[in-house]
């Protein structure tokens, strides 16, 4: 004969299972076809995004040469980029100088140049003039200004300061430590009319003309305070894009710093916190000290990332 047991369930355990079925149905009936069509992109932004940053920070704390398994090796590799790795803090100071430089005068060149043009009826054709050289990669642009720069006198700039007088014999742009990373930011800032001058210049034919309109009757007198009281608040968003990718065209400069000055750079003046990750990665292939490098400049451009966010965006709009 079987024996059936009974399985007591407290009075206040079927209640709460119910109000659980409940509250998740309805945040499926609200949200549920919503995160279903959202699927395919979360699927891939944790594949080719979240996974792999995952892995970084994973290979950071080990010794990886491709060729044997990771070993888990703790916080040394951190500990000698920072304690012990003088090329890496000589990296960190032409970076933070590159990017504290051409951030802040690239985003206010592309804003300055997109607000000068907005008006112009030949706008299309100018904005394509400033956006062409930034479809070009900086290898090619490397070479292009590699003649320009040429430490002969058959480079463009030597043969003109020795025709002027101003020299009397060519100088070496690409080889003296005081002219490499100006010279490396003057061809940033000239490529880096790119993607943040087209969303100003896209942004400016947002803001409506009753706004300004309304601002004259309201005391507004110069285009300066149409600027500051009008266009910059309406146009938040861009600005925040534009912000963003500055900072991160600033921490990510590689190309055209390893076309114009070489991998490594005489004395490693042009030598960049990318190009020490490449180093690592791809010519030694000490991929766990690489992943540290990565981490590092993944955290400085989150944070970095983060504040912009603060200062273009409001409260409920982060949250």
């Amino acid at each position: 004969m079987a024996v059936t047991r009974e399985v007591f369930v407290p009075e206040a355990v079927a209640p709460a299972r119910a109000a659980k079925k409940s509250t998740l149905a309805t945040f499926w009936q609200k949200f549920g076809i919503n995160y279903l069509f959202m699927t395919p992109f979360l699927v891939l932004f944790a594949v080719f995004v979240i996974a792999p940053v995952l892995t970084a920070v994973y290979l950071s704390f080990t010794y990886f040469n491709v060729l044997e398994a990771p070993k888990w090796i703790g916080w040394s590799n951190y500990k000698l980029l920072f304690l012990e790795d003088d090329v890496f803090l000589i990296a960190i100071g032409n970076t933070l100088t590159f990017a504290i430089i051409t951030g802040p005068v690239g985003f206010f060149l592309s804003f300055f140049f997109a607000w000068m043009i907005n008006p112009l009826k030949l706008k299309t054709v100018l904005a394509l003039c400033f956006y062409a050289p930034s479809i070009a990669s900086g290898v090619a642009m490397g070479v292009v200004w590699k003649i320009v720069f040429s430490g002969d006198r058959y480079g463009y700039l030597n043969n003109w300061l020795l025709q002027l007088g101003t020299i009397d014999e060519p100088f070496l742009f690409l080889a003296e430590q005081a002219s490499m990373m100006p010279i490396i930011m003057f061809v940033a800032l000239w490529m880096g009319m790119g993607t943040g001058f087209l969303v100003f210049l896209a942004g400016l034919q947002t803001v409506s003309a009753e706004l300004y309109e309304a601002g004259k009757m309201d005391g507004i007198s110069n285009p300066l305070q149409e600027i500051f009281y009008i266009t910059l608040p309406v146009m938040k968003p861009q600005l925040l894009f534009g912000s963003i990718m500055a900072v991160v065209a600033g921490f990510s400069v590689f190309g055209i710093a390893t076309a114009l000055v070489g991998l490594p750079s005489p004395l490693y003046a042009g030598h960049t916190i990318v190009a020490h990750l490449y180093d690592y990665a791809f010519i030694r292939f000490e991929m766990g000290y690489a992943a540290t490098v990565a981490v590092i400049l993944f955290i400085w451009t989150f944070g970095l990332g983060r504040i912009l966010m603060r200062v273009f965006s409001s409260k409920n709009e982060i949250e």
